[in-house]
Order: structure tokens, then sequence, then C-alpha cells
């Protein structure tokens, strides 16, 4: 099985979404390339799971690093 080079992950914000990704990734952040698809959305008064914010993050090849 060929390991995944982009993946796509939800969380109440960008950062925990990142962590999510990085840690099924199994990769550091300077692997990594980032997209934010959303910001996510808080409920009202604060409460959580109005609108999660969602990230793709691919895997760096060598090749792109140069």
């Amino acid at each position: 099985m060929r390991p995944k080079t982009s993946i796509e992950i939800e969380g109440t914000s960008v950062e925990e979404a990142i962590k999510k990704a990085l840690a099924q990734l199994r990769l550091t952040r300077d692997k990594v390339k980032i997209e934010i698809l959303s910001e996510g959305v808080k409920g009202l008064f604060g409460m959580p799971g109005a609108k999660p914010a969602k990230i793709r993050a691919s895997v760096i090849k060598d090749k792109e690093k140069a």
C-alpha cells in the first residue's frame, strides 16, 4: 500500500486540524504543505461545533524543497 501524499482533516480550529494531520501522516511541520480550506466558525456564545476548520496537508516531495 502506498503512503498517502495528501489528506483533508477537520478540527475545532486550524491549529487542531494541523496537529491531527501531522499525527496521521507521522511527519513534522517542515515536511508538509498546509492549505486552509475553511477557518471554521464558532457557535453561538463561543460554543464549539458550528462549523469545523478544514485543512489539506500535502507531503512535500524532495523536488519541491529546492
